[in-house]
């Protein structure tokens, strides 16, 4: 019997230990909104620090314009697929309009396409309406910041490059929970054109 006690009094000495040195070492404690906003800032560091993808928006429009040598590029996404980020890009040359997905960890092509463009559209036309400006280009770490930052909180989750008004703009997704934002952020100056809230 007093070696049950002997044993119980043991325990209980270690628990407490174990628990005074896990709060000493911890710091402060967190309240659970402080830690859900903690969680969401580390996931936007491991999108931002390039763990989930490793090419570049610069790496896969040289590959697009190594596959279309002579083509502009009209449109550029990054955004999941099959639990991969994926780089959608689009361009045209006089008379055909071409896709090529790229895993943007492998740099794969998974899918080349092309289209003959309406007559309207070619000749330059297309190319001269849509081709975005890729000179220097804000990443897509700065305009998550950015983006983030407009919103409040979240975590930039797509990504497109788009052209409107002879503007080359980033549209980004902010998600946060349930909630959804897109925002559009000038290419260059990173000036914040429009937010959308979608609740």
């Amino acid at each position: 019997m007093k070696k049950m006690i002997h044993l119980g009094l043991f325990l209980i000495i270690l628990g407490a230990i174990a628990g005074c040195s896990s709060s000493s070492t911890d710091g402060p404690s967190l309240n659970s909104s402080s830690a859900a906003s903690q969680s969401k800032t580390m996931n936007s560091q491991t999108m931002s620090s390039g763990t989930e993808r490793k090419v570049s928006v610069d790496e896969a429009a040289k590959l697009f314009k190594d596959n279309y040598p002579e083509t502009d590029i009209t449109s550029l996404d990054l955004e999941k697929s099959l639990g991969k980020y994926v780089y959608k890009i689009e361009g045209v040359d006089d008379t055909k309009e071409y896709e090529l997905q790229i895993d943007s960890e492998s740099k794969k092509v998974s899918k080349k396409s092309e289209e003959t463009l309406d007559s309207d559209e070619q000749n330059g036309v297309k190319r001269k309406e849509d081709k975005l400006d890729l000179n220097d280009l804000l990443t897509i770490d700065e305009v998550s910041k950015i983006a983030v930052k407009e919103v409040g909180s979240g975590e930039a989750t797509e990504w497109s490059l788009d052209k409107d008004l002879a503007i080359t703009y980033w549209e980004v997704k902010v998600k946060d929970g349930q909630k959804e934002a897109e925002v559009k952020i000038n290419a260059q100056s990173g000036k914040v054109l429009a937010t959308d809230l979608d609740d």
